[in-house]
């Protein structure tokens, strides 16, 4: 049976749009909230082109970005290894491991419908085999640097506003400055996937993927709905 790309699609358009619309309200509040700070300090007010293209907005989107990256990277690393014993969140107890190429369905047990590199072996399967939380970890990577490059421009400026010497690049990533923005966002993002992990065990929500079903016991290990 067929069906409507919006209904077979629906999560990630929703989480699309929610996106766009939570960062275009990001920009327009945060240009007020900089132009308040602007003629606070007796400065000229800057327009939404201007603000989008600062380092004052680069660095606060690209601080949250590199924070979730990193709890989804460490995430899906450490459900590797590591288990709950009654958490949906978690992979049954014996199953702990990259598991066999069977249960994993690659190379000879690949199915017809399978990926080309789940079916190819060698290096291209391993790629394969990897390439989540390879891309996760780029992207990680990737917005942490813009984060400290951005958070550098625009602590940079406001050193030199005040006649102060702004150092360099790697004296900024050393510095407390950063890793207060830095670790501010980490312990965040690490206290939701402790909740989730944990409430996820007594907790339910019918209907949820993310739950075990209402009557399955607090014990029990990777159910989901």
């Amino acid at each position: 049976m067929k069906h409507n790309p919006l209904l077979t699609n629906g999560l990630s358009i929703a989480f699309s749009l929610l996106f766009a619309f939570s960062l275009l309200g990001q920009a327009f509040s945060g240009l007020a909230y900089f132009n308040d700070q602007q003629q606070a300090s007796q400065l000229e007010p800057v327009g939404f082109w201007q603000y989008v293209t600062s380092s004052s907005f680069a660095v606060d989107v690209a601080e949250n970005w590199q924070s979730e990256f990193l709890q989804f990277l460490l995430y899906i690393w450490l459900t590797v290894w590591l288990v709950q014993k009654g958490s949906p969140e978690s992979k049954e107890i014996d199953k702990r491991g990259t598991e066999s190429d069977k249960e994993e369905l690659i190379g000879r047990f690949a199915r017809p419908d399978s990926p080309k590199w789940a079916k190819a072996g060698g290096l291209k399967t391993h790629i394969y085999s990897n390439s989540l939380i390879l891309v996760m970890g780029g992207i990680f990577l990737g917005s942490w640097f813009v984060q400290s490059v951005a958070g550098f421009s625009a602590f940079a400026e406001e050193q030199l506003a005040n006649l102060q010497d702004p150092g360099t690049w790697g004296e900024y990533v050393l510095s407390p400055e950063f890793w207060n923005r830095t670790l501010q966002n980490w312990q965040s993002e690490f206290l939701a996937v402790w909740a989730m992990v944990i409430l996820s065990v007594y907790l339910r929500q019918r209907g949820s993927p993310e739950s075990k079903p209402v009557g399955e016991p607090h014990d029990s290990t990777g159910a989901s709905n």
